[in-house]
């Protein structure tokens, strides 16, 4: 990247700390924007696999992030019914070359956050947009003062960026909601992701902050929705009733719930064209996932370091933007559908086709051990510079 490129990127979060921190790592001079009043806790846990990590380990962030991070020993699939096992993943066992790791998101920005900050990346905060400004890049004190040669658009699954730079694109409801929240380690859970699976529902719950919290987040297939967002908070009565027949570890969770919120997950369609001009989107702006295979901040991470990659080959031209989609799209592609795949096998409703499932796993599991995660190892061995000399 030709040092002096003047980058913009719009949207704090993880994808937009990320690419800020990567282009001005490159040699760019990086203003982000941000609508908020301050970058501040929000959210709940994150899973940050092999694949994500790879990114933060070429940002210079692996060993902070593992820091602040638990390390994830296994995945267990769950009964709802009483909690028995289903099928174990041993981490430890079968991948003990890599890390998955569980991180609470709040962490995990202020460690990129601080690494912008010392890095000279600028930041303008409370900032509202209009289309015309979010196309011109014309916006931030500090930005103005000079042309801005690259916007990112950062800006998250209701990217007003999106919007500017493709025009409206509708979501439509899945017929899933859930429920996202925290609860004290009382329970003593085990350093494990562990999915607890029912009709039509399913459970995730894992520890955070050296296990003294435990991340929980419960979706339920329903034909009434709630509006999309992290902001409806709910009353814990309504996820107890809602779950009412899990046993085992999950009963205990819901138990222990005091603060809910509930959000509508909705599909958004993977932008066919991810660039315009000097603009361009990344992460959920430009393809929202369900959280069914826990890679959106795995995918926003990829996405802001191949980005960046292609910038420093060909600068902030149609042949860097063209390069960096092609490098993406296909793989986003993929994992979106994978998430939905397993969004339909968490839930299966009939008893039979339940059981027949739930048997397979458990002779899988019994047998090859290790096969399952082999299905993954193009998802979590990927390299994120393949394809960037």
């Amino acid at each position: 990247m030709e040092n002096g490129l003047q980058v913009q990127v719009v949207g704090g979060g993880i994808a937009g700390l990320a690419a800020a921190l990567a282009c001005s790592q490159s040699g760019a001079n990086v203003h982000l924007c941000e609508q908020a009043a301050a970058i501040k806790e929000v959210g709940a846990g994150l899973q940050i696999s092999p694949n994500g990590l790879a990114v933060l380990s070429r940002l210079g962030l692996k060993d902070a992030v593992a820091d602040i991070a638990d390390r994830a020993e296994a995945v267990e699939l769950r009964d709802y019914k009483d909690g028995k096992l289903v099928c174990r993943l041993d981490l430890k066992a079968h991948a003990s070359d890599l890390d998955f790791l569980l991180v609470h998101r709040a962490d995990l920005i202020q460690t990129l956050f601080q690494a912008c900050k010392a890095q000279g990346v600028r930041f303008a905060f409370s900032q509202s947009l209009s289309s015309q400004d979010l196309l011109s890049g014309a916006f931030g004190s500090e930005a103005a003062a000079s042309p801005v040669d690259l916007v990112i658009g950062a800006d998250g699954v209701r990217s007003n960026m999106r919007t500017a730079l493709l025009g409206p694109s509708a979501p439509f409801f899945t017929g899933q909601v859930a429920w996202r929240a925290l609860v004290s380690n009382s329970m003593d859970h085990p350093n494990k992701v562990m999915v607890h699976m029912g009709p039509g529902r399913h459970i995730v719950s894992y520890p955070l902050r050296g296990g003294s919290l435990v991340n929980l987040v419960m979706v339920q297939e329903r034909s009434l929705w709630a509006g999309e967002g992290w902001s409806h908070r709910d009353d814990p009565a309504h996820v107890r009733a809602a779950f009412a027949d899990f046993g085992g570890l999950a009963h205990v969770l819901l138990n222990a719930l005091s603060e809910v919120y509930l959000w509508g997950l909705f599909r958004h369609p993977v932008a066919e064209c991810w660039f315009q001009n000097r603009s361009v989107l990344i992460g959920d702006a430009a393809h929202p996932m369900l959280p069914f295979l826990a890679q959106g901040a795995n995918m926003a991470l990829e996405d802001a370091w191949v980005l960046s990659r292609a910038l420093r080959l060909h600068g902030a031209t149609r042949q860097g933007f063209q390069r960096y989609q092609f490098l993406r799209q296909a793989r986003v592609k993929k994992v979106v559908a994978t998430a939905q795949s397993n969004a339909r096998n968490y839930h299966l409703s009939a008893p039979l086709t339940r059981w027949v499932a739930h048997s397979a796993l458990r002779g899988l599991g019994a047998v090859a051990p290790s096969a399952m995660l082999k299905r993954f190892d193009w998802l979590y061995r990927f390299n994120p510079d393949t394809g960037l000399p």
